[in-house]
């Protein structure tokens, strides 16, 4: 009896270990960005965006003119030296009184042709930062190479300037992706905060 148990339990492991990988967390590839082989050589060819592909898709998304466009996807360019290999639409709400809170939906969109794939994030932030806004996001994606791996929290530093009709940019970073969002929206706000941002596969109330 005692050996019948044994092989059950050796026959259940050799079963879990010849699942393929793209069963695994980051069902397109098996991989993570915290994985020592994240990212691999290969993903240095990765398909990506040129500045002309986003300046059209995010004055679209956003409702701006492409000439405002255009002048920030040049800054970013200019900042990360590459070229994004996603991007996320969406929109968003966000509100602060020392401490914010932002929580927002959109769509990922690969530059290697896969289905777009929804996403959610949250966040909370404190700092000298007051007032609230809604806002259309278009942001820019850097170092992400399966699209499973978005799915994590970002710390990132804020300095934001929002007026009616107004934009901004700032960046989050976690184990070499960079996301580089654009906000456009109404309401007032005015500051700088410290923050952490998560993204998830549905929407959290909690922005933890």
């Amino acid at each position: 009896m005692h050996r019948r148990n044994l092989i059950r339990s050796g026959l259940a492991v050799a079963a879990t270990t010849a699942l393929p990988l793209g069963l695994g967390a980051c069902a397109s590839t098996g991989r993570q960005p915290n994985d020592p082989a994240y990212p691999i050589s290969s993903d240095s060819a990765a398909p990506a965006y040129t500045a002309d592909e986003l300046v059209a898709a995010g004055s679209r998304e956003l409702g701006i003119a492409a000439e405002s466009m255009g002048s920030v996807i040049e800054r970013i360019f200019a900042d990360q030296g590459d070229r994004p290999t996603a991007y996320i639409a969406g929109e968003e709400g966000a509100g602060a009184a020392g401490i914010g809170l932002r929580y927002g939906r959109g769509a990922l969109h690969m530059k290697d042709g896969q289905a777009p794939q929804d996403v959610f994030w949250q966040g909370i932030s404190i700092g000298w930062d007051v007032g609230g806004n809604a806002s259309r996001v278009f942001t820019l994606c850097y170092g992400l190479y399966a699209p499973d791996a978005i799915y994590r929290r970002y710390p990132g530093v804020e300095g934001s300037a929002y007026l009616i009709g107004g934009l901004g940019v700032n960046y989050q970073r976690a184990d070499g992706i960079v996301l580089a969002p654009v906000r456009t929206g109404v309401g007032l706000r005015l500051g700088a905060n410290v923050g952490t941002m998560a993204y998830s596969r549905q929407r959290n109330i909690l922005p933890f």
